[in-house]
């Protein structure tokens, strides 16, 4: 039998992500035991602590082992985060030791949403793809530039590593991870019975564009403040750098630097941005 160990980190985490991943997985066994085969997986709840409290106590969790009772696992599921990461990494700095450690020997490693910086921060990520809520991927960049962040993707799968994007996307995580170790059949059977859309493949459509301004340079903060007020009359990229007395090439240099987007891509998701706005809150075809 495998063994899944669903952590659950130190501090006032994601609650669902959590509850959602033991239900779905556990369900996914029962239905594989149906059909004549042993359970698949052993599932734990693994963490530091053997109670953990959520939203100010009014629920908690009660772990099954101590991360260090864990001498083996396949599968590892990390939960996401609240927001306050760089908190949530100094109360579990053992916890990111043992995920290294476990991948290391061999473990296969799933994060969902913000559960994605617990993850970075163990080194794993350096040089590989991953994906985590749109909202916070400014902030994930600035302390995590070694990593290939795509936001636009829901689920990322890399040499056993898997991420996705935000919030309830998690679901099409767990079914993506019950296909990949059960089977499609499995798969189909939990998307229906829990009615997740199986098809659904990217986050783009949810984000919202905020602008990257998390950063100290101030002439490209003016910059953007410039090209979000003045993006629907003609833009020239080059008056603009001129106007902020910076050399273009300097110029594109710094603001690629500091927003991870060139001028002109920058201009163009403030554009979509306020497009898909005009759809949303109008009657525009």
């Amino acid at each position: 039998m495998k063994h899944l160990s669903i952590v659950v980190p130190n501090g006032e985490n994601n609650l669902s992500s959590i509850v959602g991943s033991y239900k779905i997985f556990s369900r996914a066994n029962a239905i594989w035991k149906s059909r004549g085969n042993d359970e698949l997986f052993k599932i734990e709840l693994v963490g530091m602590s053997e109670n953990i409290s959520f939203h100010d106590g009014l629920f908690s969790v009660h772990t099954h082992c101590n991360i260090t009772d864990v001498k083996q696992t396949d599968l590892i599921i990390i939960p996401s985060l609240n927001h306050n990461y760089e908190q949530a990494l100094r109360e579990n700095g053992p916890l990111v030791k043992w995920l290294a450690k476990h991948y290391k020997e061999g473990a296969c490693i799933a994060s969902i949403c913000t559960g994605a910086f617990l993850l970075a921060a163990t080194g794993l990520l350096d040089g590989k793809t991953c994906s985590t809520h749109w909202a916070v991927e400014a902030e994930f960049r600035k302390i995590f530039p070694k990593t290939d962040l795509k936001t636009d993707k829901l689920i990322t799968d890399e040499n056993g590593i898997y991420t996705n994007g935000g919030a309830f996307s998690f679901l099409n995580l767990i079914i993506y991870l019950i296909e990949k170790y059960y089977d499609r059949p499995t798969a189909i059977h939990c998307a229906k019975v829990f009615q997740i859309d199986m098809d659904r493949n990217m986050q783009s459509e949810f984000s919202i564009f905020n602008g990257h301004k998390k950063h100290e340079d101030s002439s490209i903060q003016e910059a953007q403040k410039y090209l979000e007020k003045n993006y629907q009359n003609k833009i020239s990229i080059e008056a603009l750098s001129r106007k902020l007395h910076i050399e273009r090439r300097t110029f594109d240099r710094r603001f690629i630097k500091a927003t991870g987007l060139t001028p002109l891509d920058y201009l163009q998701r403030v554009k979509i941005e306020a497009a898909k706005k005009s759809f949303e809150n109008t009657r525009k075809t």
